[in-house]
């Protein structure tokens, strides 16, 4: 199955938000045909046969891009994740992409996890979904942060057969350069734009501290040239100096989180023109669910989380965002508010051009692996039709973005209306 081809669209007096100057502009007509952005006008001809939205002053602004989200894993709560059947994984994934797709998110980047054939499904137009640039597997050392073994399952191999996370193909367990190599191709020969690696502690994970550096940089190196190899790139998970220095000595190109980095490594991120993807995690009531006896380490992250959005503003560090949302369907349904949440530490415009332009740029760094070639995060004539037509002005009240359902008034993905409150002339 294809997707239909899409009929011209005619957005007839809108004001374009562009994100790369944070401004509106005036009323215009924008012509979307064969899933891009053909012309913007102040009048435009209204092509046979295309269905005219009329805007009435409206904001017309690319679609919401996450840098750093989890398809199959987000709305599932861990014990599914980890012991459920896989079909029912796969069926929730579905249903959860729609969700997204209509809070306004026309990409994600998939920081990990089984998302190869929703990706395929959501292409062949058998679901909805936004565009997905899948990792894969998260690749992870023994008793690393995607190490979800059970004690009895120690040690690898020992029950015949794989665990269960990596029989579903949500993680891959690999020690030594050769292993790393071996997970690292196998990702890319399954489809990954890029490859996620996890450097160091994380909080929902079992037997990981949140301080230990994981992987030698000899093992990170060897992913970084496999990927290189075809043509991409390596992100990392990591909070420490010295998980992210080690990282980025082994040239990978994405750090995820960090929040608890310094000075000195933040300016070495800037001068070796890393991206830093961060997420506002803060205690409040939006919280991620955290497992017993973890609070503690989610804490540290919480008191990172300011200084860390200091550093990068400090150094200019090139800063991508996203959601980080695992397990929990409550939360991955506040993915907008998430975003709004980004103006305690930037303005409307900055917030609005990182989740557009700037994410954008990083998915990029794919380069031939890239699955969706085009200009994205922009409303500008050649680039792709992934577009929200707002009620209201999100510069001026950055919060629309937490409400989806109202403020959204027309979403439109590769030139194909999903959602439309305002019926055409």
């Amino acid at each position: 199955m294809t997707t239909p081809q899409a009929v011209p669209i005619v957005f007839r007096q809108v004001r374009v938000l562009d994100v790369r100057a944070g401004r509106l502009g005036d009323p215009v007509d924008v012509v979307v045909r064969d899933g891009t952005i053909d012309t913007i006008s102040p009048t435009a001809e209204i092509p046979a046969g295309a269905q005219v939205v009329p805007g009435e002053g409206r904001t017309l602004m690319p679609g919401l891009i996450d840098a750093h989200w989890h398809s199959i894993l987000a709305a599932v709560p861990l014990a599914t994740a980890l012991m459920g059947d896989p079909a029912f994984l796969h069926i929730a994934a579905a249903v959860e992409a729609r969700a997204t797709l209509l809070r306004g998110f026309t990409t994600v980047r998939d920081a990990g996890g089984p998302a190869f054939a929703l990706k395929q499904a959501i292409d062949a137009g058998l679901v909805q979904g936004p565009r997905v640039f899948p990792s894969g597997a998260m690749i992870s050392q023994t008793g690393g942060h995607g190490d979800f073994r059970m004690r009895h399952e120690v040690p690898r191999g020992r029950l015949g057969h794989l665990s269960h996370g990596e029989l579903v193909g949500a993680v891959r367990i690999a020690d030594g350069e050769s292993a790393v190599f071996e997970a690292a191709r196998e990702q890319l020969m399954l489809g990954a734009s890029q490859l996620k690696l996890m450097a160091g502690g994380g909080v929902a994970s079992s037997y990981d501290p949140l301080d230990v550096t994981q992987y030698t940089e000899a093992e990170l190196r060897a992913a970084v040239e496999a990927a290189e190899n075809w043509g991409t790139y390596v992100m990392v998970h990591a909070y420490t100096p010295r998980a992210v220095q080690q990282a980025i000595r082994a040239g990978v190109k994405c750090v995820e989180h960090g929040q608890l980095l310094d000075d000195e490594t933040a300016e070495l991120m800037a001068d070796n023109g890393v991206w830093w993807s961060m997420q506002p995690f803060l205690d409040d009531e939006d919280a991620p669910p955290v497992p017993a006896g973890r609070e503690d380490k989610f804490q540290q992250v919480v008191t990172g989380t300011e200084r860390a959005f200091e550093l990068a503003r400090k150094y200019e560090v090139r800063l991508a965002w996203g959601t980080d949302t695992l397990f929990d369907p409550g939360l991955a349904a506040k993915q907008g508010k998430q975003l709004a949440k980004m103006a305690r530490w930037f303005t409307p415009a900055e917030v609005l051009t990182m989740a557009t332009v700037t994410n954008a740029e990083l998915l990029a760094l794919s380069g031939p692996r890239n699955p969706y070639p085009g200009s994205l995060g922009v409303v500008e004539e050649g680039a792709l039709a992934d577009l929200l037509l707002v009620n209201g002005n999100p510069l001026d009240d950055i919060q629309l973005l937490a409400d989806p359902e109202a403020s959204l008034a027309v979403i439109v993905k590769q030139g194909h209306i999903v959602k439309n409150e305002r019926p055409g002339d």
